[in-house]
């Protein structure tokens, strides 16, 4: 860059690219440092994006069209023992609960607008400037370095993810089971959540796969050829699209709960210039609810908003600034993470006390009309009026 950056952003990931084109609509310069990862797997991974993200994304321009966004018009989840769920987006007046959104179209189309972005520069190393955001997803590096500690809760869990096409149509429905399966060199059963997520579109038959298992039993999973997996698949969730047959490779990886100590802070040994923690570098939640993407975007508008709000005279490396952002997004993100693990480690426990508990809870909550109206309102993005003005198109030329 010819001249220092206002804010170099460490990761050009969805939240990275995100936050580097609505800081450039505000007129600053931006740095996005981007490693490209060699020999990178395809990414098999589709995010749920609420309403709040989706109107990010588009005033972005960045949103994508159909077969790459699904609408999913209701979610089925069922217990281990009868108990049922669901959640019909007619019942809250719209058309749509959420989106499933495939993964590497929507990083295609952050990317090409960096491009064409004039105050945007991709870096290939971090550069000083008076703000650096770390974006690097929950193994950051950057955070390491800084110092800052990363309280992690390990679940006894990996996920193992993959994309299938299915004898029958999704119908816009993602289903989701909470039941006990079958782990190698193990007596007791073990807690499984499987999660089949409608892709393709409108009538498409095509599905996300995202199963939460125990370790052993995620190395069993990965090493049954491409049949044995998909019948495999099939019976745990019951043939409840007919006959699945497997379109991309399987990945896997550890699920954790974790959270930064802090999410601001000086950069050591540097003057007049700080940090700021986003994304997955702030937080990380297990997956069952789908809120990951949605709480990361979620910061981005939230350091947008104070950015854009700031007094005339503070530098953007002012700790004061800084902390309205980081107290803003700390509640919200404690308050998502205390759900997903609560409901985690409720189907994980095992006996028939805990069993009845939880599928009457399952039921209960079906039928409590006010708090389950809220419940989803919260996931859907929709519990209240905007609080964050969307970003206005500016000149940059």
């Amino acid at each position: 860059m010819a001249t220092q950056p206002d804010i170099c952003i460490r990761g050009a990931g969805i939240v990275g690219r995100s936050l580097a084109l609505l800081l450039a609509r505000e007129r600053l310069r931006v740095a996005l440092v981007d490693v490209p990862k060699p020999d990178a797997a395809p990414d098999v991974r589709a995010y749920s994006l609420n309403s709040e993200a989706k109107n990010l994304l588009q005033a972005l321009r960045c949103w994508p069209e159909s077969p790459a966004v699904t609408p999913v018009h209701q979610m089925q989840i069922w217990g281990d023992d009868g108990g049922q769920l669901a959640f019909n987006a007619n019942d809250q007046g719209t058309s749509e609960l959420n989106w499933m959104v495939d993964v590497p179209v929507l990083e295609e189309r952050l990317a090409a607008a960096v491009q064409f972005q004039p105050l945007i520069e991709v870096v290939s190393a971090p550069v000083a400037a008076p703000l650096t955001v770390v974006c690097e997803g929950r193994a950051s590096q950057t955070r390491a370095d800084l110092g800052v500690g990363f309280d992690i809760t390990h679940y006894d869990q990996h996920a193992v993810a993959t994309r299938l096409q299915c004898e029958q149509p999704h119908g816009g429905v993602a289903r989701q089971w909470f039941r006990f399966g079958e782990t190698p060199g193990m007596s007791q059963a073990q807690a499984e959540i499987l999660a089949l997520l409608p892709l393709g579109g409108e009538g498409g038959h095509e599905v996300a796969l995202v199963w939460s298992v125990h370790p052993a039993r995620a190395q069993a999973l990965m090493a049954l050829n491409a049949e044995d997996f998909s019948h495999e698949l099939a019976t745990a969730c019951g043939l409840a699209l007919g006959r699945m047959t497997l379109t991309s490779e399987r990945a896997v990886w550890p699920l954790q709960l974790a959270r930064a100590e802090r999410w601001i802070g000086a950069m050591p040994g540097a003057a007049a210039q700080s940090f700021a923690l986003a994304g997955d570098a702030a937080h990380a939640m297990h997956p069952l609810a789908g809120q990951g993407l949605n709480v990361g975007l979620g910061d981005v508008a939230e350091l947008v908003q104070v950015i854009r709000d700031k007094e005339f005279w503070r530098p953007l490396n002012d700790l004061k600034l800084l902390r309205r952002y980081e107290r803003a997004r700390q509640a919200d993100v404690q308050a998502m993470g205390l759900v997903t693990n609560a409901l985690q480690r409720l189907f994980a426990q095992t006996g028939p006390v805990w069993q009845q508990l939880r599928n009457r809870g399952l039921s209960g909550f079906d039928r409590s009309g006010p708090l389950k109206r809220w419940m989803t309102r919260q996931a859907m993005g929709t519990s209240a009026p905007a609080t964050h003005t969307p970003p206005t198109e500016k000149a940059t030329s």
